[in-house]
């Protein structure tokens, strides 16, 4: 059963940072916005309910059945990780500066150096847009890579994005999935 908390509890999460879920190699390193309150009150990614992370990366076939959020790091060993542009938690992504996003873009190409993930999938147009200087970013894969690792772009799934349903996003989703799993694609420098 999942634990209840309260509103009070909730904003005392304000500003904690929760772990990556990271390895070397991955073949896709997802990446969050900033952790929201709940996240940051359980120490799991995507944890707020009606968060569309989960049951996107399923639907779309990255997954073999619905994860939950404190089953986390049974991703790395389907070669799937989660990191966050912002470490910081907020209730919401509009309390982050633009600086927070330039540097946590810096932070975010470090991050993709060390490990060396085949694929950077962000999960929020605005975010990176802003994270790495790029204005007309559209949806999709990107035409920047950061050393060998392809970057892709992916809609939100927060619950608030009301464009997207879990079906069109676990949409997507698939069309990450089918390249990063095509082995002609390898690094994502081809195709």
């Amino acid at each position: 059963m999942t634990k209840r908390y309260t509103r009070e509890e909730l904003a005392a999460t304000a500003g904690r940072t929760i772990p990556d879920v990271i390895g070397p190699g991955l073949d896709v390193l997802f990446c969050g916005i900033n952790p929201g309150l709940m996240s940051a009150a359980t120490g799991h990614h995507f944890a707020r309910p009606g968060n569309r992370f989960w049951p996107a990366l399923h639907r779309s076939g990255f997954t073999p059945r619905l994860l939950r959020p404190d089953e986390q790091d049974d991703l790395l060993g389907l070669g799937l990780g989660i990191t966050n542009v912002v470490e910081r938690a907020t209730a919401g992504a509009a309390e982050l500066t633009a600086d927070e996003y330039r540097t946590g873009g810096k932070a975010l190409r470090a991050k993709v150096e060390q490990y060396r993930p085949r694929w950077l999938a962000v999960v929020g147009i605005g975010a990176y847009r802003v994270a790495f200087g790029d204005p007309k970013a559209a949806l999709g894969r990107q035409d920047t890579t950061l050393g060998d690792t392809g970057v892709w772009v992916l809609p939100n799934p927060s619950g608030l994005n009301a464009h997207f349903t879990v079906d069109t996003l676990a949409d997507e989703f698939a069309r990450l999935r089918v390249v990063a799993h095509n082995s002609d694609e390898g690094s994502g420098l081809s195709g």
